[in-house]
């Protein structure tokens, strides 16, 4: 699988392909074409990597983290956050390891 290989946009919702998954380890591509989310509140630590397009991460405590492509954040298990944009010309393609 080429995980930057993306099926016709625009896309009505996002778009989430498990690649991966093994005990309590889960890796998911999400493809996001100006989607965004409400609050998330995980048991599961999150590895984000953003290969393509650009998107915000918000957290409870007010803090926003611009990504681009490339850039990586650790959220952390109970880490309230929601993601408030994401470009849709490039798509956001982003690889996640829920752990």
């Amino acid at each position: 699988m080429n995980l930057l290989n993306l099926p016709p946009m625009p896309l009505p919702e996002e778009l989430t392909t498990v690649l991966a998954e093994h005990g309590n380890i889960r890796i998911e591509r999400i493809v996001s074409t100006g989607q965004t989310s409400g609050w998330y509140d995980q048991a599961e630590t999150e590895f984000v990597a953003l290969l393509e397009g650009s998107a915000v991460v918000e957290y409870e405590d007010g803090v926003s983290v611009s990504m681009k492509k490339g850039d990586t954040i650790i959220i952390k298990p109970r880490e309230r956050h929601r993601v408030s944009y994401t470009s849709s010309e490039p798509p956001c393609v982003w690889l996640c390891v829920f752990y």
